[in-house]
Protein backbone atom coordinates (compact mmCIF):
# COMPACT_ATOMS: atom_id res chain seq x y z
CA UNK A 1 0.00 0.00 0.00
CA UNK A 2 3.03 2.59 0.52
CA UNK A 3 2.17 5.74 2.21
CA UNK A 4 -0.80 7.51 1.84
CA UNK A 5 -1.90 11.08 2.76
CA UNK A 6 -5.24 12.48 3.77
CA UNK A 7 -6.61 15.86 5.17
CA UNK A 8 -8.29 16.21 7.84
CA UNK A 9 -10.04 18.58 10.44
CA UNK A 10 -12.12 19.18 13.28
CA UNK A 11 -15.32 16.80 11.76
CA UNK A 12 -12.86 13.40 11.96
CA UNK A 13 -12.97 12.66 15.61
CA UNK A 14 -10.78 9.14 14.11
CA UNK A 15 -7.97 10.99 12.62
CA UNK A 16 -7.77 13.13 14.91
CA UNK A 17 -7.23 10.31 17.66
CA UNK A 18 -4.77 8.71 15.63
CA UNK A 19 -3.09 11.64 14.69
CA UNK A 20 -3.04 12.50 18.79
CA UNK A 21 -1.49 9.03 19.37
CA UNK A 22 1.18 9.54 16.86
CA UNK A 23 1.70 12.75 18.88
CA UNK A 24 2.07 11.15 22.43
CA UNK A 25 4.41 8.16 21.11
CA UNK A 26 6.47 10.81 19.68
CA UNK A 27 6.76 13.36 22.82
CA UNK A 28 7.41 10.07 25.15
CA UNK A 29 10.11 8.85 23.40
CA UNK A 30 12.30 12.36 22.13
CA UNK A 31 11.36 14.56 25.51
CA UNK A 32 10.61 11.69 28.85
CA UNK A 33 10.93 14.31 30.93
CA UNK A 34 8.04 16.58 29.52
CA UNK A 35 4.66 15.73 30.89
CA UNK A 36 2.71 13.61 28.93
CA UNK A 37 1.35 14.94 25.68
CA UNK A 38 -1.91 16.33 26.51
CA UNK A 39 -5.29 15.35 24.60
CA UNK A 40 -7.39 18.45 25.67
CA UNK A 41 -4.57 20.25 24.23
CA UNK A 42 -4.35 18.29 21.05
CA UNK A 43 -8.19 18.71 20.67
CA UNK A 44 -8.21 22.15 21.56
CA UNK A 45 -6.31 22.71 18.97
CA UNK A 46 -8.41 21.84 16.13
CA UNK A 47 -11.88 22.79 18.18
CA UNK A 48 -10.15 26.02 19.76
CA UNK A 49 -7.39 27.21 17.14
CA UNK A 50 -5.41 30.20 17.54
CA UNK A 51 -7.14 33.11 16.03
CA UNK A 52 -5.75 34.98 13.00
CA UNK A 53 -4.67 31.98 11.71
CA UNK A 54 -5.36 28.61 10.00
CA UNK A 55 -4.50 25.00 10.13
CA UNK A 56 -4.37 22.72 7.50
CA UNK A 57 -4.27 19.14 8.89
CA UNK A 58 -2.95 15.99 7.49
CA UNK A 59 -2.35 12.51 8.14
CA UNK A 60 0.00 9.89 7.01
CA UNK A 61 -0.59 6.18 7.40
CA UNK A 62 2.53 3.14 5.99
CA UNK A 63 0.78 0.57 5.00
CA UNK A 64 -3.11 1.64 6.12
CA UNK A 65 -1.10 2.00 9.71
CA UNK A 66 -1.29 5.63 11.37
CA UNK A 67 2.20 6.97 11.26
CA UNK A 68 2.72 10.49 10.78
CA UNK A 69 0.92 14.00 10.86
CA UNK A 70 1.41 17.35 9.75
CA UNK A 71 0.00 20.87 11.23
CA UNK A 72 0.39 23.86 8.93
CA UNK A 73 -0.30 27.14 10.49
CA UNK A 74 -0.57 29.71 8.15
CA UNK A 75 -0.80 33.29 9.86
CA UNK A 76 -3.74 35.62 8.25
CA UNK A 77 -3.74 38.58 10.11
CA UNK A 78 0.33 39.37 9.37
CA UNK A 79 3.39 37.34 8.21
CA UNK A 80 1.38 36.61 5.31
CA UNK A 81 3.92 35.04 3.44
CA UNK A 82 5.08 32.51 6.70
CA UNK A 83 4.20 29.58 7.95
CA UNK A 84 4.97 27.41 10.76
CA UNK A 85 5.04 23.90 10.32
CA UNK A 86 4.58 20.56 13.06
CA UNK A 87 5.72 17.44 11.42
CA UNK A 88 5.56 14.44 13.36
CA UNK A 89 6.49 10.66 12.95
CA UNK A 90 5.37 7.78 15.16
CA UNK A 91 8.90 5.90 16.14
CA UNK A 92 7.80 2.87 15.30
CA UNK A 93 8.05 4.11 12.08
CA UNK A 94 10.71 6.37 10.93
CA UNK A 95 13.41 6.16 8.57
CA UNK A 96 10.95 4.42 5.89
CA UNK A 97 10.07 7.93 3.86
CA UNK A 98 6.99 9.39 6.08
CA UNK A 99 8.53 12.37 7.15
CA UNK A 100 9.79 13.09 3.31
CA UNK A 101 6.15 12.40 1.86
CA UNK A 102 4.79 14.55 4.44
CA UNK A 103 7.34 17.31 4.24
CA UNK A 104 6.28 17.24 -0.01
CA UNK A 105 3.01 17.31 0.98
CA UNK A 106 3.69 20.53 3.12
CA UNK A 107 5.45 22.03 0.00
CA UNK A 108 2.21 21.46 -2.16
CA UNK A 109 0.19 23.35 0.44
CA UNK A 110 2.53 26.15 0.44
CA UNK A 111 2.77 26.97 -2.98
CA UNK A 112 -1.01 26.52 -3.62
CA UNK A 113 -1.63 29.13 -1.09
CA UNK A 114 1.22 31.29 -2.21
CA UNK A 115 3.77 30.88 1.02
CA UNK A 116 7.19 31.68 0.70
CA UNK A 117 8.94 30.35 3.87
CA UNK A 118 7.89 27.76 6.20
CA UNK A 119 9.71 27.43 9.62
CA UNK A 120 9.94 24.33 12.24
CA UNK A 121 11.75 23.36 15.41
CA UNK A 122 14.11 20.97 16.03
CA UNK A 123 15.65 19.62 18.99
CA UNK A 124 19.09 18.40 19.89
CA UNK A 125 21.24 17.70 22.83
CA UNK A 126 23.37 19.93 24.97
CA UNK A 127 27.13 19.19 25.93
CA UNK A 128 26.30 17.36 29.37
CA UNK A 129 22.61 16.97 29.12
CA UNK A 130 20.30 14.26 28.56
CA UNK A 131 20.61 11.79 24.88
CA UNK A 132 18.37 13.40 22.73
CA UNK A 133 17.26 12.36 18.93
CA UNK A 134 19.32 14.93 16.20
CA UNK A 135 17.28 13.49 13.54
CA UNK A 136 14.93 16.40 13.24
CA UNK A 137 17.63 18.73 12.81
CA UNK A 138 19.27 16.32 9.99
CA UNK A 139 16.23 16.01 8.57
CA UNK A 140 15.58 19.84 8.40
CA UNK A 141 19.05 20.22 6.52
CA UNK A 142 18.24 17.63 4.08
CA UNK A 143 14.93 18.90 2.86
CA UNK A 144 16.99 22.46 2.37
CA UNK A 145 16.29 23.97 5.41
CA UNK A 146 18.86 26.49 7.48
CA UNK A 147 19.36 26.97 11.28
CA UNK A 148 17.64 30.59 11.88
CA UNK A 149 17.48 31.09 15.60
CA UNK A 150 18.89 28.39 18.09
CA UNK A 151 17.27 28.27 21.14
CA UNK A 152 17.95 26.40 24.68
CA UNK A 153 14.99 24.75 27.25
CA UNK A 154 16.24 25.69 30.89
CA UNK A 155 14.04 23.97 33.74
CA UNK A 156 13.72 24.98 37.21
CA UNK A 157 12.41 23.24 40.20
CA UNK A 158 11.14 25.25 42.25
CA UNK A 159 11.30 22.88 45.71
CA UNK A 160 15.27 23.79 45.45
CA UNK A 161 15.38 27.43 45.72
CA UNK A 162 17.08 29.20 47.92
CA UNK A 163 14.42 31.16 49.26
CA UNK A 164 16.83 33.33 51.36
CA UNK A 165 18.33 33.91 48.37
CA UNK A 166 15.63 34.78 46.54
CA UNK A 167 13.74 37.44 49.14
CA UNK A 168 17.28 39.04 48.50
CA UNK A 169 16.98 39.18 44.97
CA UNK A 170 12.97 40.38 44.85
CA UNK A 171 14.39 43.36 47.47
CA UNK A 172 16.66 44.09 45.63
CA UNK A 173 14.70 44.57 42.43
CA UNK A 174 11.96 46.32 44.15
CA UNK A 175 14.60 49.07 45.74
CA UNK A 176 15.51 49.70 41.63
CA UNK A 177 11.50 49.58 40.67
CA UNK A 178 10.53 52.66 42.59
CA UNK A 179 7.87 54.59 40.76
CA UNK A 180 6.09 51.45 39.94
CA UNK A 181 3.94 48.41 41.67
CA UNK A 182 3.05 45.53 40.99
CA UNK A 183 -0.59 43.74 39.67
CA UNK A 184 -1.00 40.17 39.38
CA UNK A 185 -3.91 38.26 38.50
CA UNK A 186 -5.22 34.40 37.09
CA UNK A 187 -7.06 34.10 34.18
CA UNK A 188 -7.94 36.41 31.77
CA UNK A 189 -6.37 40.29 31.45
CA UNK A 190 -8.79 42.57 33.20
CA UNK A 191 -9.73 44.59 30.87
CA UNK A 192 -7.93 48.28 32.30
CA UNK A 193 -4.81 46.25 31.28
CA UNK A 194 -5.67 44.35 27.96
CA UNK A 195 -4.61 47.51 26.08
CA UNK A 196 -1.17 47.94 27.70
CA UNK A 197 -0.64 44.01 27.62
CA UNK A 198 -1.74 44.01 23.85
CA UNK A 199 1.08 46.44 23.04
CA UNK A 200 3.57 44.39 24.97
CA UNK A 201 2.37 41.32 23.32
CA UNK A 202 2.88 42.56 19.65
CA UNK A 203 6.52 44.18 20.49
CA UNK A 204 7.96 40.49 21.26
CA UNK A 205 8.36 39.89 17.75
CA UNK A 206 10.61 42.63 17.58
CA UNK A 207 12.19 42.90 21.07
CA UNK A 208 12.84 39.27 21.62
CA UNK A 209 16.09 37.86 19.33
CA UNK A 210 15.19 36.34 15.97
CA UNK A 211 18.48 35.40 14.37
CA UNK A 212 17.88 34.91 10.86
CA UNK A 213 14.07 34.03 10.98
CA UNK A 214 12.40 36.12 8.23
CA UNK A 215 9.40 36.90 10.57
CA UNK A 216 7.55 40.51 10.59
CA UNK A 217 6.56 42.13 14.00
CA UNK A 218 2.69 40.85 14.94
CA UNK A 219 -0.57 42.88 15.01
CA UNK A 220 -1.62 42.11 18.60
CA UNK A 221 -4.78 44.18 19.70
CA UNK A 222 -7.23 43.52 22.64
CA UNK A 223 -9.76 41.77 20.04
CA UNK A 224 -6.70 39.02 19.23
CA UNK A 225 -5.62 38.75 23.31
CA UNK A 226 -9.20 37.95 23.84
CA UNK A 227 -9.36 35.38 21.06
CA UNK A 228 -6.16 33.69 22.13
CA UNK A 229 -7.32 33.39 26.24
CA UNK A 230 -10.70 31.80 24.93
CA UNK A 231 -9.10 29.29 22.93
CA UNK A 232 -6.19 28.66 25.60
CA UNK A 233 -8.96 28.39 28.26
CA UNK A 234 -10.93 26.05 26.07
CA UNK A 235 -7.25 23.93 25.65
CA UNK A 236 -7.26 23.37 29.87
CA UNK A 237 -4.46 26.19 30.26
CA UNK A 238 -4.21 28.13 33.58
CA UNK A 239 -2.77 31.36 33.19
CA UNK A 240 -0.92 33.53 35.74
CA UNK A 241 0.14 36.69 35.02
CA UNK A 242 2.39 39.88 37.31
CA UNK A 243 2.73 42.94 35.65
CA UNK A 244 4.46 46.25 36.44
CA UNK A 245 2.38 49.44 36.18
CA UNK A 246 3.91 53.14 36.08
CA UNK A 247 2.83 55.13 38.37
CA UNK A 248 2.93 58.22 36.94
CA UNK A 249 1.62 56.90 33.74
CA UNK A 250 -0.76 54.48 34.86
CA UNK A 251 0.26 51.98 32.13
CA UNK A 252 1.07 48.79 32.60
CA UNK A 253 4.97 48.48 31.25
CA UNK A 254 6.24 44.97 32.07
CA UNK A 255 4.46 41.84 31.98
CA UNK A 256 4.85 38.41 32.48
CA UNK A 257 3.34 34.89 32.24
CA UNK A 258 3.24 30.88 33.52
CA UNK A 259 0.95 28.51 32.85
CA UNK A 260 -0.02 25.14 33.76
CA UNK A 261 -1.84 22.77 31.63
CA UNK A 262 -4.84 20.31 31.53
CA UNK A 263 -2.96 17.26 31.74
CA UNK A 264 0.14 17.92 34.84
CA UNK A 265 -0.57 19.68 37.43
CA UNK A 266 3.47 19.30 38.49
CA UNK A 267 4.66 21.30 35.78
CA UNK A 268 4.71 24.14 34.32
CA UNK A 269 5.80 26.85 31.57
CA UNK A 270 7.54 30.13 31.74
CA UNK A 271 5.62 32.26 28.83
CA UNK A 272 6.27 35.44 27.87
CA UNK A 273 8.48 38.53 29.71
CA UNK A 274 8.42 41.50 28.24
CA UNK A 275 9.72 45.10 29.57
CA UNK A 276 8.93 47.77 27.46
CA UNK A 277 12.06 49.43 26.36
CA UNK A 278 11.67 52.67 27.66
CA UNK A 279 11.28 51.54 31.44
CA UNK A 280 14.25 49.06 30.89
CA UNK A 281 16.83 49.41 33.68
CA UNK A 282 14.88 49.45 36.26
CA UNK A 283 15.02 45.44 37.09
CA UNK A 284 11.33 45.16 36.42
CA UNK A 285 11.78 41.92 34.67
CA UNK A 286 13.69 40.37 37.10
CA UNK A 287 10.15 41.64 39.94
CA UNK A 288 7.65 40.32 37.94
CA UNK A 289 9.47 37.14 37.36
CA UNK A 290 9.84 36.21 41.12
CA UNK A 291 6.24 37.47 42.53
CA UNK A 292 5.03 35.47 40.07
CA UNK A 293 6.78 32.44 40.63
CA UNK A 294 5.46 33.33 43.83
CA UNK A 295 1.94 33.94 42.33
CA UNK A 296 2.26 30.57 40.63
CA UNK A 297 2.78 28.17 43.51
CA UNK A 298 0.46 29.84 46.54
CA UNK A 299 -2.37 28.90 43.78
CA UNK A 300 -0.32 25.31 42.40
CA UNK A 301 1.55 23.93 44.71
CA UNK A 302 2.18 19.97 43.24
CA UNK A 303 4.74 22.03 41.02
CA UNK A 304 7.81 20.53 40.62
CA UNK A 305 8.96 21.67 37.43
CA UNK A 306 8.59 24.69 35.09
CA UNK A 307 10.14 25.07 31.98
CA UNK A 308 11.26 28.08 29.39
CA UNK A 309 12.80 28.44 26.31
CA UNK A 310 15.00 31.32 25.48
CA UNK A 311 17.14 32.39 22.31
CA UNK A 312 20.69 31.08 23.20
CA UNK A 313 21.31 34.82 21.98
CA UNK A 314 19.30 36.24 24.74
CA UNK A 315 21.97 36.43 27.31
CA UNK A 316 20.09 39.48 29.39
CA UNK A 317 17.29 37.29 29.88
CA UNK A 318 18.60 34.19 30.35
CA UNK A 319 20.66 35.62 33.29
CA UNK A 320 17.57 36.74 34.57
CA UNK A 321 16.49 33.46 34.14
CA UNK A 322 19.92 31.58 35.73
CA UNK A 323 19.81 33.95 38.76
CA UNK A 324 16.66 32.21 39.70
CA UNK A 325 17.82 28.74 39.43
CA UNK A 326 16.73 27.59 35.79
CA UNK A 327 19.20 25.35 34.59
CA UNK A 328 19.82 23.93 30.61
CA UNK A 329 18.53 20.95 29.22
CA UNK A 330 18.12 20.29 25.61
CA UNK A 331 18.12 22.75 22.57
CA UNK A 332 15.32 23.80 20.61
CA UNK A 333 16.83 25.30 17.03
CA UNK A 334 14.52 26.95 14.46
CA UNK A 335 14.69 26.04 10.91
CA UNK A 336 13.51 27.91 8.13
CA UNK A 337 13.10 26.88 4.68
CA UNK A 338 12.62 29.07 1.73
CA UNK A 339 9.94 27.59 -1.10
Amino acid sequence: MGITIAPFDAADPAAIDEAYRIGAAAYAADVPDYPPFCRRRFDGLLHHPTPGADTLWALARLDGVPAGYLALELPQLDNTENATADLVVHPAHRRRGVGRALHEHCRRLLRERGRKRVIGTALSALPGGPERPEAGGAFAAAMGAQPALAGVRRRLDPTAVDQGALDALLADARANAAGYRTVRWHGAIPEEYVADIAYLDGRLSTDAPMGDLEWEAERVDAERIRGVERALAARGRRQYHVAARHEASGRVVAWTLLDVGASADWHAFQQITIVDPAHRGHRLGLLVKIENLRHLLAHEPAIRAIDTFNAASNTHMIAINERLGFRPVDGWTDWQLTI
